[in-house]
């Protein structure tokens, strides 16, 4: 009985005491609140990165629809180049991360029947380089491969496979080639 007394005791001492109640609820709602406060700020860089390389995409996919690539035969690493020097702040370690997909179609609607991109088995070395002719249709695609490093984010923003900590970030801009004549104007500026 007298065990049973002290123990209720020492709860109803427990329960009134406020010295270091501050500290103790301040450590159960730090863990928390960091997590949301980088959770934030992390998918607020995919969607900075996303917007960067639409950006980037979209002003070197102008090149093609202009025919100034077509006219000095570039190749998919010089536009993997273009669209890196595009990526403002992301330049010095995009060429490690970004990879370019560019198509031709015979007409916009074969454009929706473009093999989709699955992230999980994403192979860079299998995309494609045809910026086409005056008046094919076209469909350029970049792909940004963006390491997440926010805790319990990796599970939902990873879309690369399990365990790859990697989200691929992309980017797309589909157009007809302007009608140049036999040999585009090399050189034009943007």
């Amino acid at each position: 009985m007298r065990n049973l007394m002290l123990r209720q005791n020492l709860i109803q001492r427990f329960c009134k005491a406020n010295r270091g109640a501050v500290a103790v609820e301040f450590a159960m709602i730090l863990l928390p609140f960091l997590v949301l406060i980088f959770g934030t700020l992390e998918l607020g860089m995919v969607f900075l990165v996303s917007s960067t390389l639409q950006n980037a995409t979209d002003e070197a996919a102008r090149r093609i629809r202009t025919g100034e690539f077509q006219a000095v035969n570039t190749t998919k690493t010089q536009f993997k180049t273009l669209v890196c020097d595009n990526m403002s702040w992301l330049k010095s370690v995009c060429a490690a991360n970004v990879t370019v997909d560019v198509q031709t179609f015979t007409n916009i609607t074969n454009v929706g029947g473009a093999a989709a991109i699955d992230p999980a088995n994403f192979k860079p070395n299998t995309t494609c380089w045809s910026a086409g002719q005056a008046g094919d249709v076209v469909l350029v695609r970049t792909f940004y491969n963006w390491k997440i490093v926010t805790p319990l984010l990796d599970q939902s923003l990873v879309n690369m496979g399990s365990g790859s900590g990697n989200r691929l970030i992309t980017a797309a801009a589909s157009f007809r080639n302007e009608p140049w004549s036999s040999s585009p104007p090399a050189g034009a500026s943007c």
